[in-house]
């Protein structure tokens, strides 16, 4: 017989597999199959041989990454070419001898490192985060025996005990179960528990369709069970997402690309500038090579903007205290920024843009639909029918349903520090809420009617029974559990009056597809009176004889303000996507509450599975809504609308969202409900999980920017007003009307604390009514280069004017160069009133009269330029002389001039051209 190559290798691809755990698809595996794979054996391992496969397997843990301790950490924090900048102007200061200014740059610098270093933390403890989750301890067989040991001891083919409240311990394959559920949703972000079976799913099932296996990190919600260790540590669903947040690349924000290629931009052309004009001076006026050389270094020192790096750090530091107060928390001083600059967020449904709280809220009877409203667990909220808020006394029929959910039920709901919380199944919790409402009082309820046996749930019935007592002397079974299996045992129904009619099965099976399709989870819920004497509950007893009562759709509702966040953000010209784990029909009707767009066309994993790249983002930058998503599909969705040139922002609560969160160009975690290591992964965290901080957050990123820019427009002209006319002294071989000690004065003091008054400038009124900057928009963009071309020549005609009239009516050349650096000064402070109002004219009481950080830094300028120029001490270090008072006068009279020019120059734009947007980016 001949075997054929192709035969031989899918035979041994075959063997492989079978022998190698971390390749098999446990949740299709029998019973059977998987004992035989573990090599384990229903009544549990022997001692001897979970020590042995421990020493082999390794503990169920996962690795400590490698982490840099604090020394490296803060010296990581000058790792900026902003810094470089800083730096590099503190060398030049300090060659030109003046330690006072190199101190001044320095301590800058230091104090920038420090704020980085405490805002940033423990940057990368997202694995150690994830570690935390995995259970400490877990119930095993060992030797026959049930025995409690460390979780970290677990090993392949170990029988594990799970009962309500315990986290699962290792990745499980389900053996039995009883009623279990388990709340999955830091994995799969379902809000609702998963029924857990030994039967076993597809090999192509998506992770929440799992219901044969029990994974590591998970809640067990309800109900009993076992499971037999598939995996541990590392091959865990938590350890392969460990592994991918390894290998996730973090990206640079907006701002920081965009600052480096600015600073990169300024650096090349003063060096190009000033060897032009070395060469020059040097072989083309016959100037000393030293004389042209230190000429040369004041160019440089007039150029380089040195207070930029400060000012963009204050004015982040600015607009972090300023999300404090907002109940966020940034993690990182740029990520305020970038949240400003994003396109695109993508959020996770579940406890983000929902509660994470099911809530009952539809009931349906055998002639009417009603709603109820109130959103969480405490009982507040009412029912209303045909929008009307009803009297639930009036419909006896919703009572008697009530009764039923409170009574077959094993949850109970308490209110503990203001917070209202349920013990046990979240969905048991609603149906109890559900009563409180309308008109039970659950613990009253089950004291008089105490329950004599029940049925608990299970998935291979899918209902649950109770057998109740009264104090009247009867007896009642109560029976909850999915519509299509209740129904089929009911004999009738009650209609209206309370009265017993026959069974509509098509009615109830058409009423229960019409609040699935809602995106509700749907209950079925029904009685029938019991033999007093009756003590135990079979079931054969519950079924074919039972009075359907009525229908309750549950659903995990949106937060009330999400829905004005994602309106808001809409108006910013924001695309929100819901990215979740949950089902496609229960996201696309949350989708639609919260107002997305194309809210009907849901993405689903499995067709993300089947997409290629390019065809991946252009369905990602359509389509708004995607379902049953994992770990991988959220980290590719990023990338691709990323590589479409969207500027992203993900938000999430879960384990499952932290590599998402890790890529995205910026990551908000929820701060109450989130775990830590999605808190870990994430640049901000929003310690109120509210949705609407988010669109507060973008507004408060968008004024940061625009104060940015509004600083930026300020400090160049500034400094190329200073490098024009020491350019133009050297190449017409003129005195400097300025030296460069003078210079580095008015760089490091006066324009620093003036521009500082712009980083705590309020937000434009329209500021979330434009859409976002493009992700790769350049700093210098036209009007930036026009402004800095045009105020630079303002400022060296005033330089050069002031100086060379100083000069004609006899004044020392110190005198002079004393007139030219407080005209420069002054010009700055007019100047300061015009960059404040780009769009508007500033020749207004609201402009003139200022804020009060414009006012105090006015002043303080006003102070420190006085002592600049009749303080003895400061002639000593920059060579000033007193000026008289006409002298004065005339320097003051250069200002209004300036404005004046510049006012006429926002009227001739806003002529020529639509108004210069609020971003500065015409």
């Amino acid at each position: 017989m001949t075997i054929h190559r192709a035969g031989i290798s899918a035979i041994a691809s075959e063997i492989a597999t079978e022998r190698d755990p971390a390749k098999t698809q446990w949740h299709e595996r029998s019973v059977e199959e998987v004992l035989s794979l573990v090599d384990g054996e229903t009544s549990g391992l022997s001692s001897a041989v979970a020590a042995e496969r421990l020493r082999t397997d390794g503990p169920n843990r996962l690795p400590e990454p490698p982490r840099a301790g604090p020394l490296a950490r803060f010296l990581r924090q000058f790792h900026n070419l902003l810094i470089y900048v800083l730096l590099a102007a503190a060398t030049v200061t300090a060659t030109l001898g003046h330690l006072v200014d190199t101190g001044v740059i320095l301590a800058v610098v230091c104090v920038n490192a420090i704020i980085g270093f405490v805002q940033e933390g423990k940057a990368e403890q997202a694995l150690s985060a994830i570690k935390n989750m995995l259970a400490p301890e877990a119930r095993v067989l060992r030797d026959g025996r049930r025995v409690l040991v460390p979780a970290e001891e677990l090993v392949r083919g170990d029988i594990v005990a799970l009962e309500p409240g315990d986290r699962v311990p290792a990745d499980l394959r389900v053996i039995a179960s009883y009623g279990l559920r388990i709340q999955e949703a830091v994995l799969t972000g379902e809000s609702v528990p998963v029924d857990k079976s030994t039967t076993p799913v597809d090999q192509d099932a998506s992770l929440g369709d799992r219901r044969s296996m029990a994974f590591s990190g998970a809640l067990v919600a309800a109900g009993a069970g076992r499971g037999i260790v598939v995996a541990t540590g590392t091959e865990t669903e938590i350890g392969r997402i460990s592994g991918m947040l390894e290998t996730v690349e973090t990206t640079t924000t907006p701002l920081l690309r965009q600052m480096e290629g600015f600073a990169r931009t300024i650096t090349l052309a003063i060096l190009a500038i000033a060897t032009l004009i070395l060469m020059f001076g040097y072989f083309g006026s016959g100037m000393s090579f030293r004389d042209i050389f230190m000429a040369v270094v004041g160019l440089s020192v007039a150029a380089i903007p040195e207070g930029l790096p400060a000012i963009l750090t204050v004015t982040l530091a600015i607009g972090v205290q300023g999300m404090a107060a907002r109940r966020a928390i940034v993690r990182r001083l740029p990520a305020i920024e970038a949240l400003g600059s994003v396109s695109v967020i993508c959020s996770d449904k579940t406890g983000t843009l929902t509660r994470n709280e099911i809530t009952v809220a539809s009931v349906a009877t055998a002639r009417r639909l009603f709603h109820v409203t109130g959103a969480g667990y405490g009982p507040c909220g009412n029912v209303a029918l045909e929008g009307r808020d009803i009297d639930v006394s009036v419909y006896p029929l919703l009572g008697a349903l009530a009764r039923g959910a409170i009574l077959c039920n094993d949850a109970d709901i308490a209110e503990i520090r203001g917070t209202w919380s349920v013990t046990g199944d979240p969905m048991e919790g609603a149906l109890v809420s559900f009563g409180w409402k309308a008109g039970h009082e659950p613990d009253a309820l089950r004291l008089a009617n105490p329950r004599a046996d029940a049925i608990p749930f299970d998935a291979a019935h899918r209902f649950m029974a109770t057998l109740h007592l009264d104090r009247e002397g009867g007896a009642a079974i109560h029976v909850k559990g999915a519509p299509e299996r209740v129904i089929a045992m009911c004999a009738s129904q009650y209609g209206e009056g309370n009265n017993r009619e026959p069974l509509d099965p098509e009615y109830w099976v058409r009423r229960a597809e019409e609040i699935a399709a809602s995106g509700q989870r749907v209950l079925a819920i029904a009685t029938r009176k019991a033999d007093p004497a009756q003590r135990t509950l079979s079931f054969g007893e519950v079924d074919g004889d039972l009075t359907l009562l009525g229908l309750l759709g549950l659903i995990d509702p949106p937060r009330e303000e999400a829905v004005a966040a994602v309106a808001e953000c809409h108006a910013a010209g924001i695309r929100v996507k819901m990215i979740t784990g949950d089902h496609a029909g229960t996201a696309s009707a949350i989708a639609r509450s919260l107002g997305l767009e194309n809210a009907g066309e849901v993405l689903t994993g499995a067709e993300i599975d089947r997409l290629g790249d390019d065809d991946l983002r252009r369905a990602a930058a359509r389509i708004n809504v995607f379902a049953r998503t994992s770990p991988e599909h959220k980290l590719r969705l990023v990338e691709a609308l990323q590589a479409g040139g969207a500027a992203v922002a993900m938000t999430g609560d879960g384990v499952n969202d932290a590599p998402a969160l890790k890529r995205a160009d910026i990551g908000v975690a929820m701060g109450r409900t989130g775990t830590a290591a999605a808190k870990e992964a994430a640049e901000i965290v929003l310690a109120d999980d509210n949705f609407a901080t988010i669109a507060e957050a973008v507004r408060a990123g968008r004024t940061v920017y625009d104060n940015l820019k509004k600083a930026i427009v300020f400090l160049l002209p500034v400094n190329g007003g200073e490098a024009l006319a020491l350019i133009l002294a050297l190449l017409l071989g003129l005195t400097l009307p300025i030296t460069p000690v003078q210079v580095l004065w008015v760089n490091m003091v006066s324009s620093v604390v003036l521009a500082m008054a712009l980083a705590f400038e309020g937000p434009e009124p329209d500021i979330m009514r434009r859409p976002p900057r493009r992700a790769d928009e350049p700093i210098l963009s036209r009007f930036v280069l026009w402004r800095v071309g045009f105020v630079s020549v303002l400022f060296s005609s005033g330089i050069f004017g002031m100086f060379t009239l100083a000069q004609a009516q006899g004044a020392s050349l110190e005198e002079a160069r004393t007139m030219a650096v407080n005209t420069l000064v002054f010009m700055e402070i007019f100047y300061l009133f015009s960059v404040r109002f780009l769009n508007t004219t500033s020749l207004s009481l609201r402009a003139i009269l200022g804020t009060r950080p414009v006012i105090f830094a006015i002043a303080a300028v006003t102070l420190l330029q006085l002592a600049f120029t009749y303080a003895p001490f400061m002639e000593a270090f920059f060579d000033t002389r007193p000026l008289s008072l006409v002298q004065g006068l005339t320097i003051v009279a250069i200002g209004p001039l300036l404005l004046l020019v510049l006012e006429i120059e926002k009227r001739v734009l806003r002529g020529s051209r639509p108004a210069v947007p609020r971003s500065l980016n015409p």
